[in-house]
């Protein structure tokens, strides 16, 4: 029996609110992804057919090999790396790929994950070591995770059904923060600054202190206007939340 899961923390002891993803819901999601990644292969061979090519063993045995990299390695890694870890298979049934220590994968994580899937989660035994490695890890991760330093989640579930009290916005800021540009801030990264502002009181003053900075410059880099001179990270970071939720209703 695996232990239970600490949960995923990012920065210094802020952990995600989130479960991680089970076999079943990830295999549904790589199901549909190939589903769609053999309906671009059928239509491409549709068009090399009706374009008078004729389709031999050996063009058959190679769309086979192009479907393979197409489908285990080219699709998962681009649109992990460019959409945040969520391929059009895993947005549909809520899951989100990304590093074990909360933050949002990088290209080499993505293309190490789906190398491995190839040659070993998949390749090896149809799937066999993917489902025997995830059940026998902690948070279900395969090989692949296990190597990229990944993990998946399912970021539609929190963990608890609790909502955490934040504190309130300052009223001084809510004339600046009715004119914030927020199209451009990540979920991901609005729920790191929920979560750390919810256990800000329960950590070490100076960690406190630099994750506050930290999750300001993020946030501070993806809104605009910049907050009134003076304007402390928490504070910053409670307005910009509050503005966003009073939009959200």
């Amino acid at each position: 029996m695996t232990p239970p899961d600490p949960g995923v923390v990012i920065g210094e002891a802020v952990e995600l609110d989130l479960a991680p993803a089970k076999l079943p819901s990830r295999a549904l999601a790589f199901a549909l992804d190939l589903v769609i990644v053999g309906a671009i292969l059928v239509a491409a061979t549709i068009g090399v057919v009706v374009s008078g090519v004729q389709v031999d063993g050996a063009l058959a045995a190679t769309l086979g090999v192009v479907l393979a990299v197409l489908a285990f390695v080219v699709w998962p890694t681009a649109w992990e790396t460019l959409t945040r870890g969520r391929t059009p298979g895993k947005a549909a049934f809520g899951l989100r790929v990304v590093s074990d220590d909360g933050g949002p994968i990088r290209f080499r994580q993505a293309l190490v994950r789906a190398l491995a899937g190839l040659f070993v989660d998949f390749g090896l035994l149809s799937g066999i070591v993917a489902i025997v490695v995830s059940a026998c890890t902690r948070r279900d991760q395969r090989v692949g995770d296990l190597l990229a330093g990944t993990i998946v989640l399912r970021d539609r579930v929190p963990r608890s059904t609790r909502h955490p009290t934040l504190p309130a916005p300052d009223p001084a800021l809510a004339g600046w923060a009715s004119t914030l540009q927020l199209a451009a801030l990540p979920d991901d990264l609005a729920l790191a600054a929920r979560q750390f502002l919810a256990r800000a009181g329960d950590l070490d003053p100076q960690i406190r202190r630099t994750l506050g900075e930290r999750l300001a410059t993020d946030v501070a880099a993806r809104t605009a206007p910049d907050p009134p001179s003076g304007t402390g990270a928490e504070a910053f970071l409670t307005a910009v939340l509050a503005e966003r939720r009073r939009r959200a209703s």
